[in-house]
């Protein structure tokens, strides 16, 4: 990140909340689940799937992540009641992983439990790389207990490759990203190239394998090359998707809609807002500058 967005950043992060909405309002759904509920028929409307994701920072007991879940199930009910076309992403943090592994996977497993019940779908989402290993040992018991979950991968994780042959043997469901935490050279890739690299190889491993992939990137020039690759490989629709976050490159989602291939974007909502805003602006100095432009022309 450039010196100039380092400082965006941090400018940001001392202005009143108020001003900070005007750049969230393009990425966030709002603070409650109708807001998000009314979105995802915007965006259904459209042809356009999505996935939801109630924010929450800095779980720091079992009864706040037993609350994170209660959320969680009422977002499961409500895509049920309003015939969404949408399912649910969970961070296993939030459900309780850094205080108790067991805990944890019994929280993921009620929440997806109540997926199945309506034949619906959880995406257990994939943080920094501490809890890479016990994240995929969660979702391993919970699909071999019922299924209706899928996890996510990184392509800047050195590892990535080799966790992808281990899970193929499952059948699984997968998201694969580029990453977005700060990790050590010594497991992750650093270059933009090399991710992109790893990327491809990790996206054909799993595509090779038939199993669902998620595609989900920005990036230009990862979606023309998932394109070939799909061609290439005469991989049918129904077995992948692509996934971007929402108000981040409309027209490139759109495109990719138009051409007849399934999109789904990522809702986030919640109190929270503000707290996965800034974590948003820090991952991304493209729409640091953004942000700022948006911010200070404000009301012109």
């Amino acid at each position: 990140m450039s010196l100039l967005n380092t400082l965006i950043v941090k400018v940001t992060q001392m202005l009143p909340k108020s001003m900070v909405r005007v750049f969230a309002g393009k990425y966030i759904a709002g603070e409650e689940l109708q807001d998000a509920i009314n979105l995802v028929k915007q965006l259904n409307s459209k042809g356009i799937f999505a996935t939801l994701d109630v924010l929450g920072e800095s779980i720091q007991n079992k009864e706040e992540a037993i609350e994170a879940k209660k959320k969680c199930i009422e977002v499961i009910e409500a895509i049920e009641t309003n015939k969404l076309m949408a399912n649910l992403s969970i961070k296993p943090t939030q459900m309780g992983l850094a205080i108790d592994e067991e805990f944890a996977f019994q929280q993921i497993l009620e929440i997806v439990q109540k997926a199945k019940s309506f034949n619906n779908f959880v995406r257990i989402d994939m943080e920094d790389s501490p809890f890479t290993d016990p994240t995929i040992r969660v979702y391993k018991k919970v699909n071999e207990k019922i299924g209706h979950v899928g996890v996510v991968l990184q392509a800047y994780l050195k590892r990535t490759l080799s966790d992808i042959e281990q899970l193929n043997k499952l059948g699984t469901n997968y998201r694969i990203c580029k990453g977005i935490y700060v990790e050590p050279e010594s497991i992750a890739y650093k270059k933009r190239q090399a991710i992109r690299d790893n990327f491809l190889k990790a996206l054909r491993l799993m595509l090779e394998n038939r199993n669902y992939v998620g595609i989900a990137t920005h990036d230009d020039y990862l979606i023309g090359n998932s394109y070939k690759m799909i061609k290439e490989m005469n991989i049918p629709k129904d077995k992948f998707e692509f996934q971007m976050l929402l108000g981040v490159k409309e027209e490139l989602r759109d495109r990719i809609n138009s051409d007849g291939y399934k999109v789904r974007i990522y809702v986030p909502f919640g109190e929270d807002w503000f707290a996965y805003s800034i974590r948003r602006l820090k991952e991304n100095p493209q729409i640091a500058g953004y942000v700022f432009k948006n911010i200070f022309s404000f009301g012109k």
